[in-house]
């Protein structure tokens, strides 16, 4: 009888047990008291108990920022803060988070290699690799921009692929996502949950993922686990995501379950990822196990999870190198995602890249960032403004509002669907010979409903 769960009995995997119980232990790890603040938790993820207090003292703060902000922040404690709290663009990237949805297809071949997979399992191993393969990417501890209402995000270049993404609602923040090459259909709708506690923040992927290969009309089906901020004010920030993470086949019944192990004691466990292919009986078929920011590798494995005789661990995946010493932690793959390099022809106005904020972060001007920010922001409660005062609605352009709702384990989630409108868009200007052609940087970013309603 196969175990359906590799976190029981022995096998393969019986070290996980060890390792979740260490999980405990390290997350509890706190500073009561210090420096006079109740329910502070600071977490040195390389080391133990006893460094804890002095782990508080690091991090990009400066002193009187961060107490001051601790101070500001306890008010939320246990409450969801995805946009309701204003925070400094000391701690931001640049970069939104509609541009960061595209970093899921820097390994987008994994996709193309699952589409031409005569294996059934073999095809899961190549697309929950590459799911797991943007978690390098997700470790960043900086905080992308909170997108505007209508902002967009294209990308071209890149594998064939067309993509765009667009906020579809600012109350909750949701966001939609679509991409596409000549293997594969990805459609995402997001909704970030989050729950504050102090000195760390766990975020919860309210979102619905599916990845269609084009060959045999294939779907797939993606819940990834939740993650973890720790050290938001004090201590240096860091990630992990501990809990699973579930591909399923809709198609077969097949599916993949991966465990994503939480950091212990001293890094133990942290960033290791283990689990099984299983087929449509729940009986494991292949077992897979690596390190999301390292690499993937497989085996095949008999009915009790164990390596089959005469088989070997092979690696399907390795993460590409990063540039050394970068400021934000980006990847060449995050660099071209920010560039005009992969926009395409007469890029939309409304474009994340466009945006005044994020460029003038990403020239190092964060006076101008903040200022440019709150001009934004200004911006857009003047559109709701004027937009109730109308009775008018927003509609997104390039997604529509489905009557499907579907249940995540954070919370139900209604469903957008891209249109079709954007691709029409793309043909049009790309194979017209009398549109003159605008330079993208030139542009002035342009998401509103409204055209010249000041800031009010």
């Amino acid at each position: 009888m196969a175990h359906n769960d590799p976190k029981q009995g022995g096998g393969f995997f019986a070290s996980i047990a060890s390792t979740l119980s260490n999980f405990g232990s390290a997350m509890t790890k706190s500073v009561n008291g210090l420096l006079g603040y109740e329910g502070l938790e600071v977490i040195n993820p390389e080391g133990g108990t006893e460094d804890a207090e002095e782990e508080a003292k690091r991090g990009r703060w400066k002193q009187e920022d961060r107490d001051s902000y601790w101070k500001m922040m306890q008010k939320y404690i246990g409450a969801d803060v995805t946009s309701m709290v204003t925070l400094p663009v000391l701690i931001f990237e640049p970069m939104t988070m509609l541009q960061k949805m595209p970093e899921l297809m820097e390994y987008s071949y994994l996709l193309d290699m699952a589409d031409e997979c005569e294996d059934p399992y073999m095809r899961l191993v190549c697309a929950t690799s590459w799911a797991i393969s943007v978690y390098y990417a997700y470790q960043r501890t900086w905080k992308p921009f909170n997108p505007i209402l209508g902002e967009t995000y294209e990308m071209v270049n890149h594998g064939g692929i067309t993509f765009i993404a667009e906020q579809v609602s600012h109350h909750p923040p949701m966001s939609a996502g679509h991409a596409e090459n000549e293997h594969f259909i990805y459609d995402i709708t997001s909704k970030l949950k989050t729950k504050f506690l102090g000195n760390s923040i766990d975020i919860y992927p309210v979102g619905r993922t599916r990845v269609t290969l084009k060959r045999d009309g294939i779907v797939l089906d993606l819940v990834p686990p939740p993650t973890k901020v720790n050290n938001l004010i004090f201590g240096r920030t860091w990630v992990d995501s501990p809990g699973e993470m579930i591909m399923t086949n809709l198609t077969t019944g097949d599916k993949a379950v991966l465990y994503f192990q939480p950091c212990g004691w001293f890094g133990a466990g942290r960033y290791e990822v283990d689990g099984y292919i299983y087929n449509a009986a729940e009986e494991p078929k292949i077992l897979m196990t690596g390190k999301w920011n390292e690499s993937m590798s497989y085996q095949p494995c008999d009915g009790e999870g164990e390596p089959l005789p005469g088989t070997e661990l092979k690696e399907v995946w390795r993460v590409a190198a990063a540039p050394k010493n970068d400021k934000f932690q980006y990847t060449y793959f995050a660099h071209k995602i920010n560039s005009f390099d992969t926009a395409p022809k007469n890029l939309l106005a409304s474009d994340s890249r466009l945006r005044p904020d994020r460029y003038a972060l990403e020239q190092g001007d964060l006076s101008k960032a903040g200022s440019e920010k709150s001009s934004l922001e200004e911006r857009q409660r003047a559109e709701k403004r004027n937009r109730e005062a109308k009775g008018h609605q927003f509609t997104p352009k390039w997604f529509d509002l489905t009557s499907e709702v579907t249940p995540t384990p954070w919370g139900d989630l209604e469903v957008y669907q891209f249109n079709g409108k954007y691709a029409e868009h793309r043909a049009a200007v790309d194979s017209s010979s009398s549109a003159v052609e605008i330079d993208n940087r030139s542009t002035e970013f342009n998401p509103w409903q409204y055209e010249g309603l000041a800031a009010q």
